[in-house]
């Protein structure tokens, strides 16, 4: 058996049995129980590059991802260190999946056909469209779902978690309800998504349900647009400490962006001007 396998088996606070006696049962080194590996200061400044670059560019995979670190930040590194640094971090060239792990299916999840084949979304509350992305903070990694309405590109809700459970989609799409009712919900193919519990919400309301097909990486743009002007605006600015301080930050950039940030796309008005001042 290896020793990472005999470290499973170590019970912390057994009654019977101090780690010491564990460890020497188990044949085994005491201080490897207290080890934890510090990350290289180093491949987190290469992390946070490579993060920037792909969130500019999703669709590079390592090859193109070493150009452009030469070209960008004039680091030279080999492929296989950025392929390990980048299923380290879960991402992958958005054809196959899209940003890291956030959208892993589940086989035995119902799937729902895409439902906005040349529809356009033609007044607020039309098409919501949610998705998951990833936040670097200084002590991990933090999550953000949001769902935001096509038409006027307001962020209905916003919810960040330091895990990938569905609950916290879930807390997120009932307090958007509360708002407002969309008429078809767009999102990919995750077992957040497809979970019952998550699809028992839509249904009971009546939420026409669309999913993106595998491949179809433009489907929710909208969203993936979102995650850029976040990142770029706020995220890559503030370095936030963890998930706490993230949803504080965050917490003062919404209202912002939702009330006070002009887009070219809506003729230089800002979206709850569109949303609420269209509403139908």
């Amino acid at each position: 058996m290896s020793h990472d396998k005999k470290k499973t088996l170590i019970v912390p606070g057994d009654p019977d049995f101090s780690l010491f006696r564990q460890a020497e049962l188990l044949d085994i080194s005491r201080s490897s129980l207290y080890y934890t590996q510090r990350e290289n200061p180093e491949d987190k400044k290469l992390m946070d590059m490579i993060d920037v670059i792909y969130t500019d560019l999703p669709f590079y995979g390592s090859r193109r991802m070493k150009n452009e670190l030469l070209d960008r930040y004039q680091v030279c590194v080999c492929r296989e260190h950025i392929q390990r640094l980048m299923r380290k971090m879960g991402i992958e060239t958005i054809y196959p999946k899209k940003a890291p792990n956030t959208s892993a299916g589940d086989a035995s999840h119902k799937k729902y056909p895409y439902l906005l084949k040349d529809l356009t979304a033609s007044y607020p509350n039309h098409i919501w469209g949610t998705d998951i992305t990833y936040i670097r903070t200084e002590e991990g990694w933090a999550y953000l779902v949001a769902l935001i309405d096509w038409y006027s590109r307001y962020v209905v809700a916003w919810e960040i978690s330091t895990s990938m459970e569905t609950e916290f989609c879930m807390s997120t799409l009932n307090r958007a309800l509360v708002i407002a009712m969309p008429t078809i919900h767009n999102s990919d193919q995750g077992v957040q998504f497809t979970d019952k519990k998550y699809i028992g919400i839509l249904e009971e309301k009546k939420v026409g349900i669309s999913m993106d097909g595998r491949g179809r990486c433009m489907d929710n743009i909208f969203t993936e647009r979102l995650w850029r002007t976040v990142k770029y605006e706020n995220i890559y600015l503030s370095s936030y400490r963890n998930a706490s301080e993230t949803k504080e930050g965050l917490g003062k950039y919404f209202p912002f962006y939702n009330e006070k940030r002009r887009h070219q796309s809506l003729d230089y008005r800002t979206p709850a001007e569109v949303y609420f001042g269209n509403k139908k």
